[in-house]
């Protein structure tokens, strides 16, 4: 869900992560809510955050780029094969951490 919120930006990612947690007005950069819920959660290991992190570094840029790669290039050829291109590299680099990190035992 925050993924799909980063969209507009990827500054959004952590604000959707905090409402989908349910952490309401807690949910700010210095308060920790954030980082308390996810360390209660089963399923987010820092293997898992980290594999995350490498993904929203490098999953496609947000809307207005895009805009501008169209506006740029005149077509929508480009501007389709950045989004594509950079969300399958972002796929490939993520796994390869995630598999090499669980591997290696390193987060899990």
């Amino acid at each position: 869900a925050s993924l799909v919120a980063g969209l507009a930006a990827k500054e959004i990612i952590v604000s959707t992560m905090g409402t989908v947690y349910s952490l309401g007005e807690d949910a700010d950069e210095k308060s920790g809510a954030l980082k308390d819920a996810l360390r209660k959660d089963e399923t987010f290991s820092p293997l898992v955050a980290f594999s995350l992190m490498m993904f929203i570094l490098i999953y496609f840029p947000c809307i207005a780029t895009v805009a501008v790669l169209k506006s740029e290039s005149g077509s929508w050829k480009w501007p389709f094969f950045v989004l594509a291109y950079l969300t399958v590299l972002a796929w490939i680099v993520s796994t390869i951490v995630f598999q090499l990190g669980k591997l290696f035992g390193i987060g899990v």
